[in-house]
C-alpha cells in the first residue's frame, strides 16, 4: 500500500525543535550535537548508533526531526525510516537523511520510504540548522538541482522503463502540470510564475495532487513525477 500522507503542519507542538541524531560515526555525531545544541530553540534529544537504536530513540522521545544516516549497521537508515513512516503513533516526526554523497542512489529509496529530505553530510553548519528548521515546520527539503540529478541518474542505471501510473488517470490536467513542475524541482511560488496563477493556487492543486497519488509530502511527488514518466531524466 502506498505511504499515509501526512498532512502540513505549522511547525513543531513546543517552541524547541526537538532532534535525535542516528549515525555510526561517532565524530559526525558529536559535531551535529555540538552545532544543534548551541542554536537557540534547538535541542538533542538523543543519538543512536544504527537503526534499531533510532527507531528506539524516536518511539520514545517522539522527536520533530530525525537526523538519520543511510549506512548503518544491523538496521540501516532506510529500514528505520520506513518504520518510523508507517508507525501511527509518529506521524509528527519528520526524518532528514543524511548522506556523504550527492549521488547516493539509496537516496530515492529513502524518499520512498518516507523521508522528508536528504542533507549532504559536509554541509556548512547554517544550511545544517536551516534544514532541520524546514523539515520541522512540515517542509520538504530538496535541492532542485541535485535531487533532478539524483533522480535522473537512478532512473539510467535503473535500465527499467516506466510507464504511466494509473494514478495519474485522477489527476487534472492542471494537477499534472503542477505535479510535472514539481518534479522538476520547482516551488510553489516558482509553479505560479510559471504557470500564471497565484502561489496559493499552486499550492492548492500541489496539495491536491499528494492526496490523490497518496504522497506523505512533496518529497514523495517528485518521486512518483519521475517513476510515472511524467517527468523524464534529462528533461527541462
Amino acid at each position: 500500500p502506498p505511504p499515509r500522507r501526512r498532512l502540513p503542519r505549522a511547525g513543531p507542538a513546543s517552541a524547541v525543535i526537538r532532534v535525535a541524531l542516528a549515525d555510526d560515526q561517532a565524530l559526525v555525531r558529536a559535531g551535529f550535537r555540538v552545532l544543534l545544541d548551541a542554536e537557540p530553540g534547538v535541542e538533542v534529544v538523543g543519538v543512536a548508533t544504527n537503526g534499531r537504536e533510532a527507531i528506539e530513540l524516536t518511539r520514545a522521545e517522539r522527536p520533530d526531526v530525525v537526523l538519520m544516516d543511510i549506512q548503518m549497521p544491523e538496521v540501516d537508515g532506510i529500514a528505520a525510516t520506513r518504520q518510523i513512516a508507517a508507525d501511527p503513533a509518529l506521524d509528527d516526526v519528520r526524518v532528514l537523511i543524511l548522506t556523504t554523497f550527492e549521488l547516493d542512489e539509496y537516496i530515492v529509496d529513502a524518499l520512498r520510504a518516507g523521508a522528508s529530505g536528504f542533507l549532504i553530510k559536509d554541509t556548512d553548519p547554517v544550511e545544517l540548522v536551516r534544514a532541520v528548521k524546514i523539515v520541522a515546520a512540515g517542509d520538504s527539503l530538496l535541492s532542485p538541482s541535485v535531487t533532478r540529478r539524483l533522480i535522473g541518474e537512478f532512473v539510467n542505471r535503473s535500465g527499467s522503463s516506466v510507464t504511466p501510473s494509473p494514478a495519474l488517470d485522477f489527476l487534472t490536467e492542471r494537477e499534472r502540470e503542477v505535479l510535472a513542475l514539481v518534479g522538476r524541482g520547482l516551488s510553489n511560488e516558482e509553479i505560479a510564475g510559471q504557470l500564471f496563477i497565484s502561489v496559493a493556487t499552486a499550492r492548492t492543486h500541489v496539495s491536491r495532487a499528494m492526496t490523490k497519488l497518496h504522497a506523505r509530502d512533496r518529497a514523495q511527488l517528485v518521486v512518483a513525477a519521475y517513476e510515472s514518466g511524467l517527468v523524464t531524466p534529462g528533461q527541462r
